[in-house]
């Protein structure tokens, strides 16, 4: 399976902004940032247009809770993504990492990757911004952010969250199924994540920061970024 970027449909009868199915042609990638209305939540989103933000992180890093309260409490309308939600869509013949990654594992990440691509460009493309999060390698940069930019754009925004071994291992410890990996197997992603420093990314250390603290550090990142380069 190679990654591609999903091209945009053709409408049909009754598939129109104005029809009641509910189905929109999609742009093809290109910049992700169009108007959209004021909003008033705690955070910021109603001084620009819909954003594409990818939180990378190593697994117990807070990505997941705090990119959902990070759209929680934004200005204006935006959605929540998870790979790991979307690839555990999959339930008969879920191919489960933790009995060793294998082709059909990196098969069903690949399928799981393309579909949050297409649905943050769908959401985009009706005026909704999102924020997807992944752990994503600096050492497989064209898989990786190089893929996610193919599937949503290249104005994605991405933003890593690194946070201390200590703590990673910690919440790791808290978990529980399949998103609950060994001691080893996090020491080992996270050692991977410190390969950020110095990309020139965005990078968040949230080891001393409570979630809604985490989420206002990444909303000042990703103001910021939208006004100019992105910064450390």
């Amino acid at each position: 399976m190679t990654p591609h970027a999903v091209g945009a449909p053709q409408p049909g009868p009754g598939s129109g902004p104005g029809s009641n199915t509910g189905q929109f042609p999609l742009p093809a990638p290109g910049p992700v940032q169009v108007p959209a209305p004021p909003g008033g939540g705690s955070l910021s989103g109603a001084a620009h247009g819909p954003v594409a933000v990818l939180l990378i992180g190593a697994a117990g890093a807070g990505k997941t809770t705090i990119a959902r309260y990070w759209a929680d409490h934004r200005g204006s309308p935006t959605a929540h993504i998870s790979l790991d939600d979307v690839r555990e869509w999959v339930r008969a013949g879920f191919a489960d990492p933790q009995a060793g990654w294998n082709e059909h594992s990196e098969a069903q990440y690949r399928l799981a990757r393309r579909t949050c691509g297409f649905a943050a460009r769908n959401f985009l493309a009706n005026g909704v911004s999102c924020i997807i999060d992944d752990a994503v390698f600096p050492d497989r940069p064209a898989v990786g952010l190089g893929g996610w930019k193919r599937h949503v754009g290249p104005g994605l925004l991405p933003v890593v969250l690194l946070p201390g071994l200590d703590v990673v291992l910690t919440r790791n410890a808290e978990r529980s199924g399949n998103r609950r990996l060994s001691d080893e197997e996090v020491a080992r992603i996270h050692g991977r994540m410190a390969g950020w420093y110095g990309s020139g990314l965005p990078i968040i250390d949230n080891s001393q920061l409570d979630v809604p603290a985490a989420a206002a550090a990444l909303d000042r990142v990703v103001a910021r970024s939208v006004q100019g380069p992105p910064v450390r």
